[in-house]
């Protein structure tokens, strides 16, 4: 079975997409499909809202619309990086579920993030930021792009089209912040929420090495020798 992995996508650091794509390539051992959600690929989407920090806030709840509500599929957001096989986070998949989640409880350490944008807090807070989403759910159904084109920010990202009892949840390490919570060397998905190492403000951000070294990776051409 080829693993459906859409990652979002904003021209503003195109490389952290890249970087992404690499470290999920260079770590799994399954066959994967690499869908990026970038706007100009969502024809049938209209972005209407003005509070989002990045171009792929509300396009991740087109999931399943994009899976003809068939199936499972993974939302990663683009300023992450893999240390470990997503195919492990594919199998904790459960079908008593429509979304699994990793519950974050945390207060944000700052007002502002990348670009400067705002970084507020509020209730359940990057849960919507890695998803496991059963496609095939029928409460998954009322996700089309005109309801996500009129729904608000609070009502998506807090899943509330759902009863809590069919939000699953994910162990904390397959979303890791370590710019918020500090390294963790156990983590096997690191989630830089405040801003991509790439960014000069986030440079010496918790991990970042691994970010860079990623990056290496990525850029990477072998020659032919003289």
């Amino acid at each position: 079975m080829t693993i459906p992995v859409f990652i979002g996508y904003d021209p503003r650091e195109a490389v952290a997409f890249h970087v992404c794509v690499n470290s999920i390539i260079r770590q799994t051992k399954e066959l994967i499909s690499i869908r990026p959600l970038a706007l100009n690929l969502l024809s049938h989407y209209q972005e209407t809202h003005t509070d989002g920090s990045n171009h792929f806030i509300y396009s991740r709840f087109l999931v399943p619309e994009l899976m003809n509500y068939q199936g499972w599929a993974i939302f990663i957001d683009g300023d992450m990086i893999l240390r470990d096989d997503i195919s492990q986070l594919w199998n904790l998949r459960d079908d008593k579920y429509d979304v699994m989640v990793v519950k974050h409880n945390y207060t944000t350490r700052t007002s502002v993030k990348y670009l400067g944008s705002p970084n507020h807090n509020y209730p359940r807070k990057n849960w919507s930021s890695v998803i496991l989403w059963n496609c095939s759910s029928p409460n998954n159904r009322c996700l089309t792009a005109k309801t996500i084109e009129q729904s608000t920010g609070a009502h998506l990202h807090r899943f509330a089209w759902l009863n809590d009892e069919k939000i699953g949840s994910l162990p904390v390490e397959w979303n890791w912040l370590p710019d918020e919570f500090g390294v963790n060397k156990k983590a096997k998905l690191l989630h830089f929420t405040l801003g991509t190492p790439c960014f000069h403000d986030y440079a010496d951000s918790p991990q970042s090495e691994e970010w860079f070294r990623e990056q290496i990776f990525t850029n990477y051409c072998q020659q032919k020798l003289s």
